[in-house]
Formats: C-alpha cells, structure tokens, sequence
C-alpha cells in the first residue's frame, strides 16, 4: 500500500501541455473574461476563506481557497507584458488558467503592502527536508493580520491575503493544490534562470512560460527539478529516527532527506543519506509515494527503510542530534512541547503519521 494521495500532490486540472505553443494563446486568453489567473508573490499565493460552496475545515473554520479572479481582477496587472505569464491549463469544465510572477508593488494597493514570508532554506537539505520551518517574519509598511484558518497567512488593510504552500497545502482542493504547486514553482524558476546556461546570454520566454529561449544562441531551456529522497528509518524495535537539522529551532525534528547525486540511483541515495547524516546503515527500502515541493524546485521521493542496527551518530554539520522514538515517546514528547513534528502539507509528516498508525498528537489541541 502507498501512501494516500499526498496535499501538494493533488491536481484536477489538465495541464494541455499540446496548447503551449499555439500562437497567441496568453494574450487570447488574457482577453477572455472567464478566464482566471492565479497571483504568485514571492512564493505566496492569494487565498480566500469565504468560499462559495460553503464547505469548512476539520476545525470548523471556511476552508481555504485560492483567490482566482477574472484577467482583470488584479488591477493593472492583465496590462503587462505577456512574457511574464504563465499557463496553468483548464479544469474538465472548459476553464483555462494563468499565473503570474510579480512583486507587490506592481499590483496591490499601498496598504495591502507588509511583511514577506521567505521559504528559502538556508541549507538544501533544509528545503529538502520537507519543513523545516519559517524565518521569523520582519515589520514593514501596513498593519497586517492573520486570517482564520489560514494560520501564518497574512493580509494588508485593504488587500489580499497570501500564504505560503506550506501553511494552507493541506486544506487546499485538489484543483486549487494542483495550480499552486505549479505555479510556485514556475515562477521561481523564471526567477532563478533569467540567462542562458551556455552562454550567459539573455533569454526570453516561449512556450507560454514553460520554456526559455536564449536571444544570443537560440538554444532552448527548460524548467528543472532536482529529485530528493526523503525516509522513515525504522529499526528492529519499530522505532523510527528522526534527527533534528542545524538550521531549526530547538525542539524541531523530521525524518531524514537529502539530494540525489548525479547517476546515483534514488535507493543508493537513501542508504547514503542516512548514513552520512546519522551513521545508521540501512538494509530494505521500500518506495512509498512521491510529493513535488517547490521550495525552490524538489521532487520528494519518499521511502521506509529498515536498519541494520549500531549507535546514531549525527554528522554535527547538517544533522546536530538524531534519536530514535517509540510512538509513545513522539506522543508524550509533542503533548509535552519538547518534540515539533512536520507541518500537515509535508510528505514527511504523512510519512511519520503513516509509521505511527493514524493522526499524530497534538499539543494542547494544535496540530504542528
């Protein structure tokens, strides 16, 4: 058995890959009326909490939703040069979306300007890692405000509300998880590949923003993902490790992960990854779903593999402490607020939750 459908990993959208290279079709597109666009800020996206069919969260609150809005429902933003959209595809209705990349001051009103939220890790195991928390967020211009059911969400005065994929992932519809996990990650390869890897000439965008074309050499560049393993190690006690990263804060572990090198088979990987990183040795492994995390542009491969035995010995570098838990020991330490699991839109908390046998604890109500 997989796991189950994983929240980033949902799409009821078609792509329509057959439809990028048509001549003309962001700006045909852009002049139509019913078709809607999907604003990407940083790594945020536009979310709503009124939604129109009524439906709630598990806590009660109004499920979010993404804040998709007619060509010109972002103010100027239809106007702009039609380079920087992105096409999303259609929904089985006939409904065509598009993305776009922008800073906040192009299209929102002043007052909806405040705090950015950052995703990038400062290590790459961190971004692999499948949460490995939030910067703290700085003050800036206009008041902002959490928004219910949404938790880190924020919103200016008279503004949207954005939020990362990370804080609302998991209670997004398969439509709406689908078209953000897209776009974001899109949009920050648009952001990170301006110029040609061959010859560090300027490229402009092609296939409806899937593509990039080098105006010096004419060669033609598209976007990357760098598969990551991430693993469940479970010893002979039916244990699982969890290892707690340099970058976090204290109290923050998750399962082991970590980058496949160049011609290395995925399973390699884990052995290597886990041993590098907390000295176990590994024998069985065994696939369990994958999970795309756009932080900047991963693919999550997850696995359970079962230890051979012997000490833990964290690396001291990437991995600071690395233990093993009994599910009484992850119970007692989260009620006890000395253990944070992976958040809820994370592949490895379905991971943790998979090898402990339902939903894992709580801490005085609140779910990590």
């Amino acid at each position: 058995m997989i796991l189950p459908e994983l929240p980033l990993s949902r799409a009821a959208v078609d792509r329509a890959a057959e439809l990028r290279t048509r001549p003309g079709l962001v700006a045909d597109l852009l002049a139509d009326p019913a078709t809607r666009v999907l604003l990407v800020r940083d790594g945020t996206v536009p979310i709503r909490t009124d939604r129109a069919d009524g439906s709630h969260g598990t806590d009660g609150t109004h499920a979010p939703a993404l804040d998709l809005r007619s060509p010109h429902g972002w103010g100027d933003a239809a106007d702009a040069d039609h380079a920087r959209w992105m096409f999303l595809g259609e929904d089985p209705e006939g409904v065509r979306y598009l993305a776009r990349a922008s800073a906040q001051d192009e299209v929102l009103p002043p007052r909806a300007r405040g705090p950015q939220r950052s995703d990038a890790g400062t290590h790459p195991d961190v971004e692999a890692a499948a949460d490995g928390g939030h910067p703290p967020m700085e003050g800036g211009e206009g008041a902002t405000i959490p928004v219910a059911g949404t938790e880190g969400a924020v919103t200016g005065d008279d503004g949207p509300s954005f939020a990362t994929l990370r804080e609302v992932g998991h209670r997004l519809s398969a439509r709406d998880a689908g078209l953000a996990t897209t776009a974001v990650a899109l949009a920050a390869w648009h952001a990170r590949h301006p110029r040609c890897p061959r010859c560090g000439g300027t490229t402009s965008v092609v296939e409806s923003g899937w593509a990039r074309r080098c105006d010096v050499d004419g060669s033609e560049h598209y976007p990357r993902t760098d598969p990551a393993i991430i693993v469940a190690v479970v010893d002979e006690r039916d244990r699982i490790l969890l290892g707690h990263s340099a970058t976090w804060a204290p109290g923050r572990y998750s399962t082991l992960a970590g980058f496949v090198e160049a011609g290395e088979p995925a399973e390699a990987a884990v052995r290597r990854e886990v041993m590098e990183e907390s000295g176990v040795r590994v024998d069985e492994v065994e696939y369990r779903g994958s999970q795309p995390w756009p932080f900047p542009a991963s693919l999550m491969l997850g696995y359970r593999a079962r230890a051979r035995g012997g000490p833990v010995t964290p690396d001291g570098v990437e991995m600071t402490d690395a233990r093993w838990f009994t599910r009484q020991e992850v119970a007692d330490e989260v009620r006890a607020g000395r253990l944070v699991l992976p958040g809820r839109s994370s592949i490895a908390h379905a991971l943790v939750a998979e090898w402990y046998g339902g939903p894992l604890p709580e801490r005085d109500g609140t779910a990590f």
